[in-house]
């Protein structure tokens, strides 16, 4: 059985945390809306996962890595703090470079539409924002995901925060569900993808 430990990332963690988000999305419907197939999609969702971790969720908040015992990162859940919106619009210019070279004009202006549609679904109440997690593929059934989770969300009820995320498949509402995400309805306006937006109250022992 692997041996799995839950660390937060460092900065020099966040190009191979990139890496394992660009490979667990590289099927995700509502990313297949931003980048669309190609020959350089594995590039273009790393440094979109690179900028998203270094704008929001690694300033404001923490990227928990799942490392086994060689050290190598199998997943990664990215956080946003309830603080992260003051001061977004000045750490996402500050990334707009970097996309823009990665992704191109148009792809950028289709992340940015994807973004705002996310963005006017989320409750104004102060919340815990799961921007991403993912599993490397090769790492799937592991349970990891599940501890990614399990650990901060045990940290959000101690300190009697909430949680909010958007799920784009049923197999991850399910377990959502179950760790006491309820659904707060369809997120509409998006390319061949309907994500469900969850919040989870903190959840009493």
């Amino acid at each position: 059985m692997t041996t799995v430990t839950i660390t937060p990332a460092r900065i020099d963690d966040l190009d191979d945390a990139a890496r394992v988000l660009a490979r667990a999305f590289a099927d995700d419907p509502a990313l297949l809306a931003v980048v669309p197939a190609g020959p350089d999609r594995a590039r273009r969702l790393t440094a979109l996962f690179r900028t998203t971790l270094a704008a929001g969720p690694f300033p404001t908040g923490t990227v928990d890595l799942a490392r086994d015992e060689s050290g190598r990162i199998l997943g990664v859940a990215a956080w946003e703090g309830p603080a992260a919106r003051r001061g977004g619009i000045l750490r996402r210019l500050a990334q707009l470079p970097q996309l823009l070279r990665a992704l191109g004009p148009a792809a950028l202006l289709r992340a940015a539409r994807v973004s705002a549609i996310f963005a006017a679904r989320r409750p104004r109440e102060p919340h815990w924002y799961l921007a991403e997690i993912g599993v490397a593929p090769e790492a799937r059934g592991l349970g990891i995901g599940r501890r990614l989770l399990t650990t901060h969300l045990a940290a959000l009820d101690r300190m009697r925060q909430a949680a909010y995320l958007e799920s784009s498949t049923s197999i991850n509402r399910r377990l959502y569900t179950r760790l006491g995400f309820v659904e707060l309805g369809a997120i509409d306006g998006l390319d061949g993808a309907r994500p469900m937006a969850m919040l989870r109250p903190p959840q009493v022992a």
